[in-house]
């Protein structure tokens, strides 16, 4: 099998989940080799994603480490054969590569959570919107790259206005919605659009207000993406060199805590939005 170059998270995602699995069972490499009928580089190339790794052999593998879940096991070998070539493939070699995996994070996602603090949430960006943050960005963009990204942008929606749209439950700091990222009319387009998607059935959008007394965990951005089972879900946050996805078990567990905790303080559905349309005479 011909080796990978450049690894997609997913399929990084899949070798960190058979490390965690032959760790767990006390196992080397070499063990683990000697258990398959492969040398041990074989294992360290699966373990790092730039080797596949067959339905077969993930099977074998998972039986030797003594899994026992089955449900993880499938969830596993979905993630080994997956061939999906997605619209976002006609972007490498144009985009940074974390754009197309957020791309495909999107796709197999099955929810997804946000707290957005000084930006309106990218899926919920109007064009102007995006155009304006993709203009303010250190070093400059040229003008191509700049569209290129908002095409990108606008092409992630159908993971929320598409046939199949996920859940999405977005919770928006006030600041972010007075932040004038571009004109007036940008950030009164901007929540206009805000209030019309949040009236379908599978998204929520609700407002972290100013006058919130002693709350501190509305301090940071973050994203938290459903997988097919809780132990395969995914944090997305934003670092300057790009999106960076974390997936250890207790990180996972705490974000879902905080998410919890800043949903539980956030204004309701109905007062966000009468809030929101408020905002929006204000500007």
């Amino acid at each position: 099998m011909a080796l990978r170059n450049e690894p997609t998270a997913r399929q990084l995602r899949l070798a960190v989940e058979l490390r965690r699995l032959r760790e767990a069972a006390g196992l080397t490499a070499r063990q683990a080799a000697a258990l398959l009928g492969v040398t041990a580089p074989v294992i360290s190339q699966i373990e790092s994603g730039i080797a596949g790794v067959s339905e077969q052999r993930l099977r074998r593998l998972a039986s030797h480490y003594a899994c026992t879940d089955d449900q993880f096991i499938d969830a596993l070998v979905a993630m080994a054969t997956d061939r999906t070539r997605g619209w976002w493939e006609e972007y490498r070699g144009l985009l940074p590569t974390s754009f197309l995996d957020l791309s495909e994070l999107d796709h197999h996602s099955s929810f997804r959570h946000e707290v957005a603090i000084l930006f309106v949430p990218g899926l919920l960006q109007t064009e102007d919107y995006a155009r304006a943050v993709f203009s303010s960005r250190i070093p400059e963009l040229t003008a191509e790259e700049i569209e290129l990204r908002i095409r990108h942008r606008v092409a992630r929606r159908a993971v929320i206005e598409g046939p199949s749209p996920v859940p999405y439950n977005v919770l928006i700091h006030e600041a972010a919605l007075r932040i004038r990222v571009g004109d007036r009319a940008t950030s009164q387009a901007q929540l206009t659009r805000i209030l019309h998607l949040s009236e379908a059935d599978h998204l929520t959008v609700r407002v972290i207000p100013f006058d919130l007394d002693g709350f501190a965990r509305a301090s940071s951005t973050m994203a938290y993406v459903g997988g097919p089972l809780p132990k395969l879900d995914t944090v997305v946050r934003d670092a300057p060199h790009g999106s960076v996805f974390i997936d250890s078990e207790a990180q996972l567990g705490a974000y879902r805590t905080r998410f919890r905790k800043v949903e539980a303080v956030a204004l309701g559905p109905e007062q966000s939005r009468d809030f929101i349309h408020k905002l929006t005479k204000e500007l």
